[in-house]
């Protein structure tokens, strides 16, 4: 296919550009300069939005701005904010957004706009009540279960037992339990716009059993001010794009740099990101994803975690806030999450494992930079092998971070081959370049321009087989490939 070819610019959120409708956009020239002008253009990036909601937005920006660690609760104490929420109509502050899901159900995550009970109606039962508190933020997790596999069942949020105000099609679509397809999208780099651009109605319209958000989405570089990153998860939740979406596809999310702390931040930087500046990042992401668990919970450290989407056993890694500045092996993971990704992997049944890691696993986009080669090549080796000595079949390699989508095999001096599959595209930016000559192994590339991945995996064949594709946002494929999972298993 043709793609159109853009120019670079710089832009405020560092040395990439970003494109808006075909047309390459200077965003200090174009989104203004100031913190609240800036959030203000995005918010009205792809539609305006009514004055009313404008409105709150920018009553809230003071707020959440006057403390380091101001929170949702904090800011819905304000009579003001209060009032705005009225004139807006408002009748929940976030949500509803799916995730967890399974062959007979889901988990709903809402935000209120006080300590309040919340209920889910579903295939006429109630499930819940479940309290939203100020400690957890006026977020309240309610699971409804159940269900058929394989079906579509309506569901409504009920606060206080009044139901919510929502134009969304809030359905869960549970995966099926009988050999067939199941497909599962997937990708990184949204950050404040993305979530908001045409193309997440082309997702959605796919019909994806989940989304897999693999880094950079929704909150910049706040170096652990958790106030204003809350002012990122408000753009967020009032984005009426991104509130259809997740009200009807789950999503499992874990950070990169941008949404952890910064550029290329990792682990702590003394003076500027401190451990009590990560234990409150890693609250603000528990209190404002919906994933099945959040690292070692009992410890509080780190948001990793497996679970089971339909044929697919999925393992999104941390690879930011165990990160040793020292470098080394263990410097990427810390040698307990190493040792509980192993542990994932040997027990698998699944015909494919989806793998996924923040940045990248392979050392060919910009030398590796900020990524297991720069880091822990040592601890990649012990991980490849350990998939190779023990013959676990099926493994997907999926990367972020690197503006554009590049695709490559690894190849490994005993023939076989891992195939890395990086999808860093949903935000539009520039990155990279696209293609070098220099990558031998490179299956495909692009940069600025918006597009998203998704596996199509079908169960049915007797030898599993999994699609991936590279899809545009008008669209058309970019590139696909098909594997069995005997392509996919060490000899």
């Amino acid at each position: 296919m043709n793609r159109r070819k853009f120019t670079t610019a710089s832009a405020v959120f560092g040395l990439f550009g970003h494109r808006v409708a075909g047309k390459e956009l200077p965003i200090h020239q174009k989104l203004g300069k100031g913190a609240l002008d800036v959030s203000l253009r995005i918010l009205n990036l792809h539609g305006e939005q009514p004055k009313s909601i404008q409105n709150l937005f920018k009553a809230s920006h003071p707020i959440l701005f006057a403390e380091k660690n101001q929170t949702f609760a904090e800011l819905m104490r304000h009579p003001e904010i209060v009032k705005r929420c009225a004139d807006a109509g408002m009748t929940h502050l976030g949500g509803p957004m799916l995730g967890c899901i399974s062959e007979t159900g889901a988990s709903v995550w809402i935000r209120t706009l006080k300590p309040a009970s919340v209920t889910v109606e579903a295939n006429g039962r109630m499930f819940g009540p479940v309290d939203s508190l100020e400690e957890s933020d006026l977020t309240a997790v309610i699971r409804v279960d159940g269900l058929k596999p394989g079906s579509e069942t309506g569901y409504r949020v009920r606060i206080d037992g009044k139901p919510i105000r929502f134009n969304g099609n809030t359905v869960i679509r549970t995966t099926s339990d009988k050999p067939g397809i199941t497909r599962i999208a997937w990708g990184s780099c949204w950050h404040r716009w993305g979530l908001g651009h045409p193309q997440m109605d082309l997702v959605r319209k796919r019909r994806p059993s989940a989304l897999l958000m693999i880094g950079d989405s929704a909150v910049q570089d706040r170096l652990g001010k958790t106030g204003a990153a809350r002012f990122d998860v408000m753009l967020r939740d009032l984005t009426p794009r991104w509130t259809t979406f997740c009200s009807e596809v789950p999503v499992y999310a874990t950070w990169d740099d941008h949404d952890y702390a910064g550029n290329d931040i990792g682990g702590l930087v003394e003076g500027k990101f401190s451990a009590e500046d990560r234990s409150n990042v890693r609250d603000l992401w528990m209190q404002t994803w919906v994933n099945p668990q959040y690292g070692f919970e009992k410890e509080r450290s780190g948001i990793f975690f497996k679970t089971q989407i339909g044929p697919a056993d999925v393992i999104m890694i941390d690879n930011r806030y165990f990160r040793d500045h020292r470098k080394g092996l263990n410097s990427f993971l810390g040698k307990a999450q190493m040792d509980w990704v192993k542990k994932q992997l040997l027990e698998s049944k699944a015909p494919f494992i989806i793998l996924s890691c923040g940045t990248m696993w392979s050392d060919y986009v910009s030398n590796g930079k900020d990524s297991w080669g720069r880091y822990d090549k040592e601890g990649r080796e012990e991980l490849f092998r350990f998939i190779e000595e023990h013959k676990i079949g099926g493994v997907l390699l999926i990367s972020g971070d690197r503006h554009g989508a590049r695709g490559f095999t690894i190849p490994r001096n005993n023939g076989f081959k891992f195939y890395e599959f990086g999808g860093a595209c949903f935000g539009g930016r520039i990155g990279p370049p696209a293609k070098d000559p220099a990558w031998k192994t490179q299956l495909y590339g692009i940069a600025a321009e918006y597009a998203f991945s998704e596996f199509d995996i079908d169960s049915s064949k007797p030898d599993p087989e999994v699609t991936m594709r590279l899809i545009h946002e008008s669209g058309k494929e970019i590139y696909s490939i098909t594997l069995k999972r005997s392509e996919l298993t060490p000899a």
